[in-house]
């Protein structure tokens, strides 16, 4: 696996760390009430933590942040175990709810999972009001199901195009700079053309191939297109009508129809060595790409096909076990994982957008005037996972202990279109998959 690749790994999980254990969480028992066990406890004692072991950067920043609490009072001691990164979600599946942490990290599209099997309490009654309210929008619409919270992450993440200024101007390619004036579907099609009209190969177009698109990636990065043209991945807890509409099987035979412009891109530097003028990818890639074009690089956002620009959103993210007898106390720490403090060095570690308002504001890379701003206006404009118009660009992957079937049929779909099938029965053989797997499960519903 390349750079690129883990970098996208540590910022999202992909194929190996998510789909595989995801297809398993929502078999583990599920229904009833997620937090009956939760204890608020004295808020004093040890308490345990788990996480992920991910790039060297975050695990420092992470014990760094464990050991300023523990020093800054002596009521509450954290233990803090790392778990690798690629075994850290099959390890939470397969553990008992009494054997889980008081605190645990958690890739965002699992919690569902994680709920529906007893596993995370909710989280509203131990953060302090403080805290909830300077998480950024987008981080709470990940975390929350039917108005309550049960996560809160550090960092976000979103997907653009980034472009290369000098490749685009030689071609006579104007290009946005804002979602607010977003390359329609046509308009990209044309830069595309226009750009292959001035390369060697006519591959001007990376869209990062070598992640998978039968994996996350493909639900992550391109379900964007689906939204875009006014469908859904679920809608009401169904996706026959929703990801199979005329609307969402016209953008994909338009995505389809990209493909001869795509530059496979198997070492992931496709765009970083300067063959291809533009990448489809996220925020995680941006160091090495400045590194490689300075200002040439530009960031524009993902195209629109009708219903407005759409990002996908959310990352990793903190919660509290649902048989914790320390509420009180997995509470503060996870304040002062959310403090600015906290925060700051994490996103700094990892180059991730900041999770809070706050600490949005200071980072130097999306602040308003930041090179990366078009990422935090993005997330400031959530749509969480339903209720996807033209007012809001940051969509969060549904919210739903069904979520494993819904990634799994949706991007093997969009691997088989992008391969030649037929966009309409790809399409439709994924939504009567997805609801028939709905209907088997009582729509994982969560009392």
């Amino acid at each position: 696996m390349n750079a690129g690749s883990r970098r996208f790994r540590r910022t999202l999980c992909s194929s190996l760390t998510l789909a595989l254990p995801l297809a398993a969480l929502a078999a583990c028992g599920g229904g009833g009430g997620s937090d009956a066990s939760a204890e608020a406890g004295s808020g004093k004692g040890t308490i345990s933590v788990w996480a992920h072991q991910g790039q060297a950067g975050e695990t420092a920043a992470l014990q760094n942040t464990v050991k300023t609490f523990n020093s800054s009072q002596s009521d509450i001691k954290v233990e803090l175990k790392l778990i690798p990164e690629n075994d850290y979600t099959k390890t939470i599946t397969a553990t008992g709810a009494s054997e889980l942490p008081d605190v645990m990290e958690f890739d965002g599209p699992t919690m569902a999972s994680f709920v529906y099997n007893k596993k995370l309490a909710q989280i509203d009654s131990y953060v302090s009001a403080k805290t909830m309210s300077n998480a950024t929008d987008a981080i709470k619409a990940q975390g929350e199901i039917d108005g309550k919270h049960y996560g809160l992450g550090m960092f976000d993440s979103g997907l653009g195009v980034w472009g290369n200024k000098k490749l685009l101007d030689a071609a006579g390619v104007k290009y946005p700079t804002s979602a607010d004036d977003a390359w329609t579907a046509a308009e990209f099609d044309a830069a595309l053309k226009a750009l292959k009209a001035k390369d060697a190969d006519g591959k001007v177009l990376d869209v990062s191939e070598q992640y998978g698109l039968a994996t996350e990636w493909g639900t992550y990065g391109f379900s964007p297109i689906v939204w875009s043209a006014g469908g859904a991945l679920l809608k009401d807890g169904k996706a026959e009508g929703a990801l199979d509409s005329p609307k969402v099987v016209s953008a994909m035979k338009t995505f389809q129809s990209w493909k001869t412009y795509v530059d496979p891109n198997t070492d992931g530097n496709a765009f970083a060595k300067g063959k291809v003028a533009l990448s489809w990818v996220g925020n995680w890639t941006y160091p090495g790409y400045d590194k490689a074009l300075g200002d040439d690089l530009v960031v524009l956002p993902l195209p629109d096909f009708g219903n407005g620009p759409k990002t996908g959103q959310g990352s990793w993210a903190w919660g509290i076990g649902a048989d914790t007898k320390n509420a009180k106390a997995a509470g503060a720490f996870l304040d002062h994982l959310l403090s600015d403090d906290s925060v700051g060095a994490m996103t700094k570690a990892n180059g991730s957008v900041p999770g809070t308002e706050s600490a949005l504001a200071k980072s130097a890379l999306y602040k308003q005037g930041g090179p990366l701003q078009l990422f935090a206006d993005q997330l400031a404009k959530p749509c969480g996972d339903r209720d996807i118009d033209t007012s809001c660009v940051a969509v969060t992957r549904p919210v739903t202990a069904g979520y494993p079937t819904v990634t799994a049929k949706f991007s093997q779909a969009l691997n088989a279109i992008y391969g030649g099938a037929d966009p309409k029965e790809a399409l439709e053989k994924a939504a009567r998959s997805i609801d028939q797997d709905f209907s088997d499960n009582a729509g994982y519903e969560i009392p």
